[in-house]
């Protein structure tokens, strides 16, 4: 809530007009309480899970194998239509129960953490620095977790639940034991409570982290996808491979970006499962042009 009541006192404060953005801001919260500003966490980041990997999802459902073989990590693996459904509804219950919960009872530990509300707003430089912090800050402490999550106990009893599916969709970015969504909320939160931020910044790293989430579980490499711009970005095919593996992976913990699987020697299994597929790719290559050879020599011949 912003402590004016008309946008002339807000602008008073400030000592300038306000921008588009600082008027709109102002016209939503200046009478809306904070905590149902941070409330609307939870129907944001539903109405992402629910959006965004929808689009995938139905070219899978919809095209055909031939299509969606040409970019589908697994494309042997296809769910069927009651399988989406299942992990959608399983996930969403599961984010209600514990994300929506934690929703009602985490203000008092934003607030401590200094989320602020009110203006100015953040400009756009400060906005992306303090995104491409809690990127870094998430990715580093999420590989740890990660990696005690593939320890015997901690696989067994909890993170084998995100592993029912060895071939990753979109919906299953989240699909997770109820332990799982609420231990990989610490790293998520770790950035902005070590460097604070607006509301409005808070609001909208949620929404990336959820969309790469998304990304990463999508099944799908398509060449022309943006992030491959992103350095050191691990992307779907990144993490596709820590799915297939299963529970005996030891590869390719990092969440986000690469570096932390190289620096700590957890991406040898994928680095050399890369080489053999390039391998067997140029042993094809050549078979084809040795037969495109010998049918030619025996066009001559003849």
């Amino acid at each position: 809530m912003i402590p004016c009541a008309t946008a002339a006192e807000a602008e008073a404060v400030l000592g300038r007009a306000m921008t588009w953005a600082e008027a709109t801001w102002f016209r939503y919260s200046a009478t809306t309480p904070d905590y149902c500003l941070y409330c609307h966490n939870i129907v944001i980041l539903l109405l992402v899970y629910t959006l965004v990997p929808l689009p995938l999802a139905l070219l899978e459902l919809r095209a055909s194998a031939k299509l969606t073989s040409l970019y589908k990590l697994q494309p042997q693996l296809r769910l069927s239509p009651a399988a989406f459904l299942r992990c959608y509804w399983a996930t969403a219950r599961v984010l209600l129960l514990t994300v929506g919960a934690l929703q009602l009872v985490s203000y008092p530990a934003v607030k401590m953490a200094g989320i602020r509300t009110g203006l100015p707003l953040p400009s756009a430089g400060e906005t992306v620095s303090q995104l491409a912090l809690y990127f870094l800050v998430e990715d580093y402490l999420g590989y740890w977790i990660h990696r005690l999550l593939h320890t015997e106990w901690g696989y067994t009893m909890i993170h084998h639940v995100h592993h029912e599916f060895t071939a990753p969709i979109g919906f299953a970015a989240p699909y997770a034991h109820w332990a799982e969504v609420l231990i990989l909320g610490f790293p998520a939160f770790a950035g902005p409570a070590m460097v604070p931020c607006h509301m409005t910044t808070f609001l909208l790293w949620f929404v990336i982290r959820h969309i790469e989430a998304i990304d990463t579980h999508s099944g799908f490499d398509f060449p022309f996808n943006p992030t491959k711009f992103i350095p050191f970005y691990g992307g779907a095919k990144f993490h596709d491979y820590h799915h297939r593996v299963g529970r005996r992976s030891q590869s390719n913990f990092a969440s986000v970006f690469t570096f932390c699987d190289y620096l700590y020697g957890t991406d040898k299994g994928y680095r050399y499962h890369k080489a053999s597929l390039a391998k067997l790719k140029d042993i094809a290559k050549c078979n084809n042009e040795k037969g495109g050879n010998d049918a030619f020599n025996r066009g001559k011949e003849d």
